[in-house]
């Protein structure tokens, strides 16, 4: 067959689409919000390219609409996991040596069909399932999706290509060969994209992956499997099952095959997997790579020399956007006393000025937390802040779960930098201020850098550039990503590589060449033109 050094489309960001009224793209989805939301759907599980009906099933409902039934999804037994294990090791015996080019346009025709006919259905089952609004589906669903798909695939290219020294007399090559056994991917519900990228990535470098999706993303997660499918994702390739995640998780571990695992979710979840890993590690073949992007305590800090509208801006959309449900969220702040009142004045304004319900209505910049165990948590701590002599709730602090889980965007202001919600993760729509003196930044660079536990995201804001080299300085290890007189949320792929140490993970950067080399066990091959024939070398006379 024919051979060649095959350079792939060059990767763009996708566009990100307006949804104005009145606009095509607007008229569009909202028809496929409503379609969608008047039918329903079973969801089985995909193992070998077959769907599976256990009859154990659970149903889906929007957040915002908890009463409405979207469909069921069945559970899978321990019997389909060991299944789903079988089958994507049968599989890799034929993915694994399929040349990269045909991988590569796999998920390239991924790609196109989220841009073109699947777009306006993935946006809507990320608006139904995860109570995003258009915009945040469109960034997520569609344009991170999208450029995942993309810059993948020219990142696989680049580190395909990276190849070290020859001389005349040996050729050294570097084969990037996939990970032995299969991976297991769990993904959570908050990012559409990210419950895509985690199972995708690793196999588009010819890995084989048995996918859980989170229980509360599992409508949209369909829709993914849908686009692969069409796409030519082979049979085995990409297996999904859903179901109790302590059984499929021990089922999983327990096989000697396992070669690796791609997480995102809770801390804690994270490190129990690692021991039970650890556990396990004499049973296993290889050393499985532990891949995770975990929890986040996110922060804004703000130098008295800041412009107060924009803190209060990069405030209302860093902690409120999808009612704060991002790893990456703004939950705490740190506002310089002399800038503080115009700050508070502004947030005020814009918190007011949200309006709040089902992301139908596209006037809505607020909807839904996830479920209900999340909106009895985030009340509680509500609750709480309305007793606590050292908090004190300035804008917001109501919920109602009659209809759909709707917290209040909530803004706490504390005198004490160690107060509870300055420290625990919530992920939901509460943000807690702190106050400082305007002559105690490094003290109070070095609180931000020693409250939590978590280095994901922060920000700092200032016009004075000793102050934020100083905040950088101190702050090194504080924030996997940084960022400079912005909001801590929206990283875009290529261009701002997502991950956080500490308790925020593994560090190993979505939307970069950084991750897909974790799925990858290189091999050295020197090939020598002449060999020696005298083992004599010229030291020896």
């Amino acid at each position: 067959m024919g051979k060649g050094f095959f350079e792939v489309p060059v990767a763009v960001n996708e566009p990100v689409k307006s949804y104005a009224p009145g606009s095509a793209e607007r008229k569009e989805v909202s028809e496929t919000y409503k379609k969608m939301y008047n039918s329903t759907v079973e969801v089985p599980l995909y193992i070998n390219g077959i769907d599976i009906k256990t009859g154990d099933t659970g149903t889906m409902s929007p957040p915002h609409d908890h009463k409405h039934v979207l469909g069921t999804y069945h559970k899978a037994e321990k019997k389909h996991v060991e299944e789903a294990i079988s089958t994507a090791l049968e599989a890799r015996k034929k993915w694994s040596v399929m040349p990269w080019e045909q991988r590569a346009a796999i998920f390239l025709r991924a790609a196109e069909l989220l841009a073109g006919p699947y777009r306006a259905k993935i946006n809507a089952a990320t608006m139904l399932a995860q109570s995003k609004t258009i915009h945040q589906a469109e960034i997520d669903a569609a344009c991170e999706l999208i450029d995942f798909l993309r810059f993948n695939v020219q990142f696989m290219t680049e580190i395909y290509a990276e190849q070290p020294e020859s001389t005349s007399d040996a050729w050294n090559r570097l084969e990037y060969r996939p990970l032995e056994g299969f991976i297991y991917a769990i993904t959570p519900f908050n990012f559409t994209a990210i419950a895509a990228n985690l199972p995708a990535s690793a196999a588009m470098l010819g890995n084989v992956v048995v996918w859980k999706p989170s229980d509360s993303q599992i409508y949209s997660a369909k829709v993914i499997m849908d686009v692969f499918k069409e796409a030519g994702v082979p049979a085995g390739v990409i297996n999904v099952v859903m179901g109790d995640p302590v059984m499929i998780t021990d089922t999983l571990l327990a096989s000697p095959d396992f070669s690796g695992i791609h997480f995102t979710g809770s801390t804690h979840v994270f490190k129990d997997i690692w021991q039970k890993i650890g556990t396990n590690i004499h049973n296993y073949k290889t050393y499985p790579r532990i891949v995770g992007e975990t929890g986040g305590k996110d922060f804004i800090v703000a130098h008295k020399t800041s412009n107060p509208k924009q803190v209060a801006t990069a405030i209302a959309r860093g902690a409120f956007e999808f009612q704060g449900q991002k790893c990456s969220a703004a939950s705490r702040c740190y506002i310089s006393k002399s800038i503080w009142k115009d700050v508070e004045k502004f947030l005020k304004e814009d918190v007011a000025s949200f309006k709040m319900g089902s992301p139908e209505d596209m006037s809505n910049f607020i909807t839904a937390v996830i479920h209900e165990g999340s909106f009895d948590k985030l009340a509680s701590y509500i609750n709480q802040a309305k007793k606590d002599n050292d908090a004190e709730i300035i804008a917001g602090g109501n919920y109602d779960k009659s209809k759909g889980y709707f917290i209040e965007p909530t803004v706490i202001k504390t005198n004490n930098p160690k107060y509870a919600t300055m420290c625990t993760e919530l992920f939901g729509p509460v943000v807690t201020i702190y106050v400082f003196e305007d002559n105690a930044w490094e003290e109070t660079l070095h609180l931000v850098d020693e409250t939590s536990e978590y280095a994901l995201t922060g920000a700092v804001f200032s016009e004075d550039r000793y102050a934020l080299e100083t905040a950088v300085r101190i702050l090194e290890n504080a924030a996997g990503n940084f960022y400079i007189n912005d909001k801590p949320t929206g990283a875009v792929v290529g261009q701002q590589p997502f991950g956080g140490a500490r308790a925020s993970g593994t560090n190993d950067k979505a939307g970069s060449k950084l991750n897909l080399y974790r799925w990858l066990s290189p091999r050295m091959v020197k090939e020598t033109f002449v060999s020696p024939t005298d083992y004599r070398y010229p030291f020896l006379g």
